[in-house]
């Protein structure tokens, strides 16, 4: 069993299971501890020559009850106890899914993939364990183990009191060796995360690790993690199966000493009023038979909640990291967003960062404007849309859409108003028809043949071996970098929000194609706002304004013409990229 403010929600949850299992258990525990009387009775009567048909009879009954009742119980408490680790862990892991995507940013820049995985895996799987097999081991430990002891003290105390001390002596170093294993399974965890982060980036790298030959490189990195992966799990086995080894030798000695002192007893008690039966010495033996598993419970349960601990830690570090982003407590909700974006003064900086990366932005964009965005390479061009989208937090009364600060704006408020098409592109394992859908619940070949048309990749589809019904792959590996670009372009189209963000979504493609794109975004979306970041001044020239941007500052707004004729720095760009394609 395992307690905290993460998980003790189950056991009212599942009240119902747990008691219909707990009920069950403690019925078979109770059960199978009359049948050493039944077997004791039995060896009694043919030892003293007794048994009558009558009595034979009565106890094959009996037995026959005690059977039909334990196979009842047992299948009740495997349905119910089962089911309930099972339901626990599905429930902690949708928590944890929704959770994780609550998340901003700042989460998944210091928790890597590999290791999140290793969560929803090995962790929940020890979560699980100590809900069924844990309740399980405990009812039978303290229960099971509780009768069958007060049972042998009936028949003898001298002799149940010499086969208790090694018991309580494996109690005391079951103790011991478990916060040794509890230390030893968070590092094989640990060691797996590592293990596990390292194939998922090495597989979704794994061109840029052919194209530079590094296949060898890569094989001898992932020999020393997988050694020491194997090393931490070996000395995790080592006090695991110490505990176990440890068990069986004083168990077997007990046996020993019992089976001794039990025909001791029998021998220099005969024929007195006290004697001790040989029926009696079964009975022991088989209550101590039964106490056996409660000890071997006993030592797996300290295994077990070991590692559920350990693994709980880990599940309660996700479940209770600080969500940043998130509504502010006086949120205002207005009907139909415009879309008039405003920014004031703007000063923003990672978290974690010591400069900014934004200093003193401020512009005004309204509805149905077609702004471009330029400069240099890390000048805070995506960190500015980021912000827009709600990505990150901002200072109060800096950013505004229509005239309400964005952070008293509900989160997905602004996220609906908004469609945005991001730097890398990223596109689902699906069809190439669910991908441009991909932000409605449904959508028709004949709407996504539109969209794709649009972004001029509907041509490169109808190529495909199974056209919108192609499979593109993982994170869209069968497609080229301008599909890639083209068919997130028509995802969001496809939203049909007010204001389309496109952050240097034309880079892969050729200038024709540019040029079409271009045209579309002026014919057919002119009453959307769009906000095109670029590198190629042919990108936004003719847009109706540009910000000009550099370390963090906005240099200048204004149009094509206004910038090449009053700013030095637009007019450096633009005859450099004219040199570069070899224009006069």
């Amino acid at each position: 069993m395992l307690f905290g403010k993460n998980v003790n929600r189950y056991y009212f949850k599942y009240f119902h299971l747990l008691i219909v299992g707990v009920f069950s258990l403690l019925l078979v525990d109770y059960i199978q501890l009359l049948i050493p009387e039944n077997y004791g009775n039995l060896i009694d009567l043919i030892s003293s020559k007794t048994l009558t048909s009558e009595s034979l009879f009565e106890i094959i009954y009996n037995m026959l009850f005690i059977t039909l009742c334990m196979f009842t119980g047992r299948f009740l408490w495997r349905i119910a106890v089962l089911n309930f680790g099972v339901r626990v862990e599905t429930n902690l892991r949708e928590r944890m899914f929704i959770k994780m995507e609550s998340l901003a940013q700042d989460y998944f820049q210091i928790h890597k993939t590999g290791a999140q995985m290793a969560l929803y895996t090995n962790d929940l799987m020890s979560i699980k364990n100590c809900f069924s097999d844990g309740i399980i081991m405990v009812i039978d430990a303290f229960f099971l183990g509780g009768l069958a002891i007060y049972k042998m003290i009936k028949l003898n105390l001298l002799m149940t009191a010499i086969s208790s001390i090694p018991l309580v002596l494996l109690g005391i170093s079951g103790g011991i060796i478990g916060k040794a294993i509890d230390r030893r399974f968070d590092a094989r965890q640990r060691a797996f995360e590592k293990m596990s982060d390292f194939t998922q980036e090495n597989f979704s790298g794994i061109a840029v690790i052919k194209a530079f030959v590094k296949e060898r490189l890569e094989l001898r990195e992932f020999v020393k993690i997988n050694k020491n992966f194997s090393d931490k799990n070996v000395s995790f086995i080592k006090f695991a199966v110490l505990l176990d080894v440890l068990f069986t030798t004083l168990i077997s000695s007990v046996t020993v000493i019992i089976i001794g002192y039990g025909t001791h007893l029998i021998i220099s008690t005969n024929g007195t009023d006290s004697a001790f039966t040989s029926g009696e010495l079964i009975q022991f033996i088989s209550y101590f038979g039964l106490l056996t598993w409660p000890a071997i419970a006993l030592a797996n349960l300290i295994n077990i909640h070991s590692q559920g601990r350990a693994s709980l830690k880990r599940i309660n570090e996700l479940l209770n990291y600080h969500v940043s982003v998130k509504d502010a407590k006086d949120c205002v909700k207005k009907d139909n967003l415009e879309g008039l974006i405003e920014c004031k003064n703007l000063t923003f900086r990672y978290p974690g960062a010591e400069n900014p990366s934004l200093q003193n932005i401020s512009f005004t964009i309204k509805p149905g404007e077609k702004i471009g965005i330029i400069g240099k390479t890390g000048c805070g061009k995506t960190t500015l849309v980021d912000l827009l989208t709600r990505i990150y937090n901002v200072d109060e009364n800096h950013l505004f859409i229509d005239g309400i600060d964005i952070m008293k704006l509900p989160i997905k408020q602004v996220r609906d108003l908004i469609a945005y098409v991001p730097q890398d592109n990223f596109l689902f394992n699906d069809t190439v028809l669910n991908n441009i859908g991909f932000s409605k619940k449904s959508i028709s070949l004949e709407e996504a043949i539109k969209y794709a048309t649009y972004a001029c990749v509907d041509d490169n589809i109808q190529e495909f071996p199974h056209q919108y019904d192609t499979m593109i792959g993982e994170r869209g590996v069968s497609l080229s970098g301008g599909q890639k670009q083209r068919i997130s372009m028509a995802r969001a189209i496809a939203k049909d929000a007010k204001i389309l963000i496109l952050d240097d979504s034309v880079s892969a493609v050729d200038t024709k194609t540019e040029a079409n794109i271009l045209d579309t975004i002026h014919h057919q979306f002119k009453n959307k706002t769009i906000i095109m970041i670029a590198h190629r001044v042919s990108t936004i020239a003719s847009l109706d304004r540009i910000i000009l941007m550099d370390n963090g500052k906005i240099v200048a707004i204004g149009s094509n013409d206004e910038l090449y004729k009053n700013i030095p720095m637009y007019r450096d760009i633009v005859n450099l990229q004219h040199l570069e394609r070899g224009e006069d």
